[in-house]
């Protein structure tokens, strides 16, 4: 796992070396650059040595005849049977790399090379007989990949801040993004917060050619368009206990040791399960978080994760180590925001920060996640909300509008009446839209009462679903709605939400997180699974559950929901509230010019008063300033 960057076009030597030490944190074992011999391009690598760690795995790579040269950041889990194929074919190595591969395997099949990968990755490949460069990102999003269009050509990084490194970017603000940013606590792809910085999406590939995308295309779309198949529940639960050993099986490849997270929960506890399975070792480092003083104060609806996870140790037989964190966390806030690239209101990259430096400072540089169970095969209460339309779906509009206005007088400073209020907060909406719905963790029209009156002439006639809208529109009319909400999730809340963070706040680190459940074949067997076997009833990834009751205790198996959490409600109010009126000042937001202080002012009092939950808000246009004061004003001593 590395970091890349790289141009075509008219650009200097020193920029590329500059853009290069932005993204050090990613690999910080060995570093190179390429220059062209008519400077037209660069190509910059940091390296994080995880599968051949001699000096052979040093990039930026040549074929071993010097045809075409490639930067790479990520692994290819079938990089031995595609070395085996080539070789067949005559192509010669000179490493035992799987960069190596990928370099022969273009050389072999051109663009068609794609088809062929199970990794995770991103790669710039400069052909020089073809004068172009192949840029490419993996088809479930795990690796990052960002680009800009400037008058000079066209400049790449694994990270956002490299390329703020030029100073001919376009950093205008992207409205539109700070909307969706605060509405979905992420930016749908393409799109960033700055109008000139573009993601490349899942799946995508292009082609460079003198500084321009010459073609860009999709090379992989996740397989919902499919029809689901007849199947039983035994022969489901078999299917997938199949390509989940095969994934992870796949994903021990490596030169280093392998350790992981272990929450306890499902996702984690399974992957760990069939990693002792296929290879059991009693050594095996897994690493949690525990919260020191109280950890789940009344209202915050949390549960603590520790015990179940030193159970799970304790069945797995596995060495668990857990890193104990408690308010003095937020002061870390600044560093996640600086890694993470795109503001995310959430504190789960900070939890994957101070984990992944636990298992760094343990000798761990791989870890495997469980990232993406409940994306693939259901677990979030928009699942189980989703799934409960079928009682109330049927009502005509103006039945469903009573219901949207009564759920919201519901009070929302308990849990039940947050959760009830926010299945019926949409429930006017039809189709598609009411999907899209289910991804708002704030009500676009209460954002929308925030902004200065030329942000609000910016945004208006902006649909806040078209973006997810647009996705969908991607499928047939026939897919049920389920697979619908899947397909969101795969397309944009993994990728734009929690494959960013988990990525970036990684490789802070020098770690890397692999995620077996985002295994392509277990995707391509998932979806055709009928969607009554994946929510059933009230239980969200029902057949998988079914499928590790030969590895797993029931107590982890069917323990309750929940996912990286602090108290953020409490620590907002008490704790942090000296950072919160900092960052919220009237001074610093009427300098800033997009949100009202009067109507953030009115905001924190509400809440503060128990009267409204707007924690969610608050920490959103808190990261946000944040952002803007690390990456525009520079005012940071971590962007030097």
């Amino acid at each position: 796992m590395c970091g890349i960057v790289g141009f075509s076009g008219d650009f200097s030597p020193e920029l590329l070396a500059e853009m290069n030490q932005v993204v050090a944190h990613r690999g910080p074992d060995d570093q190179g650059t390429y220059i062209s011999p008519h400077g037209e391009v660069g190509l910059g690598h940091r390296r994080l040595s995880v599968i051949d760690l001699s000096p052979l795995g040093h990039q930026p790579m040549w074929d071993v005849q010097e045809r075409v040269v490639i930067v790479f950041n990520g692994e290819i889990y079938n990089y031995k049977e595609l070395r085996r194929e080539l070789q067949q074919k005559g192509f010669s190595f000179r490493s035992q790399s799987d960069t190596e591969v990928l370099l022969n395997l273009y050389l072999d099949c051109g663009e068609k090379m794609l088809t062929k990968l199970n990794g995770i990755f991103a790669f710039a490949l400069w052909d020089p007989s073809k004068q172009h460069i192949l840029l490419v990102r993996d088809g479930q999003g795990i690796k990052p990949l960002y680009y800009t269009q400037t008058q000079d050509g066209l400049l790449w990084a694994s990270e956002l801040k490299a390329l703020l490194r030029c100073p001919d970017v376009d950093k205008s603000l992207n409205y539109a993004s700070i909307h969706y940013h605060l509405t979905y606590q992420w930016s749908p792809a393409p799109d960033t917060i700055l109008r000139g910085v573009k993601k490349l999406e899942p799946g995508n590939a292009m082609l460079l050619h003198r500084g321009q995308i010459k073609k860009m295309w999709c090379y992989y779309d996740l397989p919902y368009a499919q029809p689901i198949q007849p199947m039983t529940v035994d022969e489901a639960v078999d299917g997938l206990q199949q390509r989940l050993k095969q994934a992870v099986d796949r994903q021990l490849v490596s030169d280093v040791p392998v350790g992981a997270f272990l929450s306890g929960g499902l996702d984690s506890s399974a992957v760990v399960a069939l990693a002792q399975e296929l290879q059991h070792d009693p050594k095996r480092l897994c690493f949690t978080i525990g919260f020191t003083g109280d950890a789940n104060p009344k209202g915050e609806g949390r549960i603590d994760d520790l015990p179940y996870a030193q159970r799970a140790a304790q069945h797995l037989d596995v060495d668990l180590r857990t890193v104990y964190v408690g308010p003095e966390m937020f002061e870390q806030v600044e560093h996640m925001v600086y890694h993470l690239d795109e503001p995310q209101a959430d504190f789960a990259p900070i939890h994957v920060y101070y984990i992944c430096k636990l298992a760094r400072e343990n000798g761990i540089k791989v870890l495997l996640s469980g990232a993406g169970g409940d994306d693939l095969l259901t677990g979030y209460r928009r699942h189980t909300a989703l799934h409960f339309e079928k009682s109330w779906g049927w009502l005509p509009k103006p039945a469903r509008s009573l219901l949207r206005m009564a759920s919201r007088k519901l009070p929302t400073s308990h849990t039940i009446g947050r959760r009830v209020a926010k299945a019926f907060q949409y429930a006017d909406l039809s189709g598609d839209e009411r999907i899209a719905s289910y991804f708002h963790c704030l009500e676009p029209h209460w954002i929308r009462g925030l902004y200065t009156r030329k942000v609000q002439a910016e945004l208006a006639g902006l649909s806040f679903s078209q973006p997810l809208m647009k996705t969908l529109s991607k499928l047939p009319p026939d897919t049920p709605s389920m697979n619908r909400m899947l397909y969101l999730e795969g397309k944009h809340f993994l990728p734009d939400h929690n494959l960013n963070y988990t990525d970036k706040m990684s490789m802070a680190t020098g770690v890397e997180v692999r995620v077996p459940l985002l295994d392509p074949d277990l995707i391509q067997f998932a979806t055709q699974i009928p969607v009554s076997y994946k929510q059933h009833g009230t239980t969200g990834k029902w057949v998988f559950k079914k499928a590790m009751e030969p590895y797993l205790p029931r107590e982890t198996i069917y323990r309750p929901k929940t996912g990286f959490g602090v108290p953020i409600r409490r620590w907002l109010r008490v704790e942090l509230r000296d950072l919160v009126e900092e960052t919220l000042s009237e001074t610093r937001l009427r300098q800033r010019g997009l949100f009202e202080p009067a109507a953030v002012r009115q905001i924190l009092e509400l809440d503060r008063q128990g009267k409204i939950d707007g924690s969610l808000l608050i920490f959103a246009i808190m990261t946000l300033e944040l952002w803007m004061k690390i990456f525009l004003d520079r005012k940071t001593s971590l962007f030097s």
